[in-house]
């Protein structure tokens, strides 16, 4: 599932938002920005265009914090909206209604993962590789990483009598569905997750949260009816094992401020942008 022109031009455009954020003062122009990934300009719109769907001005405007600032305005509402008023048929929907959290039984996580088979493998996604793993009832991890070999390693720690197989599943191969936005595979992908009753309830929350739309830790405290828990909030939103598909990137302060991000503020801001642009697209072509 490999895909190193995928991965390649992320890291193309993450260089390029790093680079305009630390140079927000002056505004750096197209030949600048392309001069800072060692590319031409022609090149380099053509690769950011193709792994954005818009060029590199358009694109790096829904990295600001005053599309951030509107996107919380104009979406306050966006955890309590019911399946009626939605409509089961929305865009905004398909991630929450395809997305199934299986909790793990006290006796599998006590036993140390004796009688799971554990597979797992390197992915690419269009925010870089990403180590998944995966039991027989769904996945169980994933994350970008900076060593493969330490999150392997973490993993048969926390499942050490688990039997590993470095290898592809039905699970990992839907994966892909969801950053393409397809849904015509009408089964589920299954998430199989060890949380605590409270994380359990956070992460499914963030699945509420519409594509293209943007959160705040308050919002999800009052949509779970702990509306004074915010530090535990943060703390179970922070602990998300499952990048992307549970989509703690959509969650940002009340001010605006992208914040922090397990896997890096470079890539929540890649994730909010690409998904506020597909969103934009799609409504377009309606």
């Amino acid at each position: 599932m490999k895909n190193n022109t995928h991965h390649l031009h992320y890291e193309t455009v993450a260089k390029a938002i790093d680079f305009i954020d630390s140079n927000s003062s002056i505004q750096p122009t197209l030949e600048q920005i392309a001069a800072h990934v060692h590319l031409s300009p022609f090149h380099f719109q053509r690769i950011f265009t193709e792994w954005a769907g818009v060029s590199p001005k358009k694109f790096l405007q829904y990295t600001t914090l005053f599309y951030a600032k509107s996107k919380l305005r104009n979406s306050k509402d966006s955890l309590l909206f019911s399946s009626e008023a939605l409509g089961l048929s929305s865009s905004g929907r398909l991630h929450d209604l395809f997305v199934n959290i299986i909790a793990m039984t006290p006796n599998e996580y006590r036993q140390h993962g004796t009688g799971l088979v554990i597979h797992y493998e390197d992915i690419s996604t269009p925010f870089g590789n990403a180590f998944v793993a995966s039991t027989q009832k769904g996945i169980c991890k994933l994350c970008f990483y900076n060593s493969f070999e330490e999150e392997l390693n973490a993993l048969k720690l926390t499942f050490k009598n688990a039997e590993f197989i470095c290898t592809s599943s039905v699970h990992h191969q839907k994966i892909n569905h969801f950053f393409n936005d397809d849904f015509s595979d009408s089964s589920t992908l299954s998430l199989h997750l060890k949380g605590t009753s409270f994380q359990l309830q956070v992460w499914q929350a963030l699945l509420n949260i519409p594509t293209g739309e943007l959160s705040t830790y308050g919002d999800i405290g009052k949509s779970i009816q702990k509306e004074k828990a915010s530090r535990a909030i943060g703390t179970a939103i922070g602990s998300n094992p499952i990048a992307y598909l549970i989509p703690c990137h959509r969650v940002i302060r009340s001010t605006g401020s992208f914040s922090g991000y397990r896997w890096g503020v470079t890539r929540k801001k890649a994730m909010i942008a690409w998904e506020g642009n597909k969103t934009l697209i799609s409504s377009h072509s309606k």
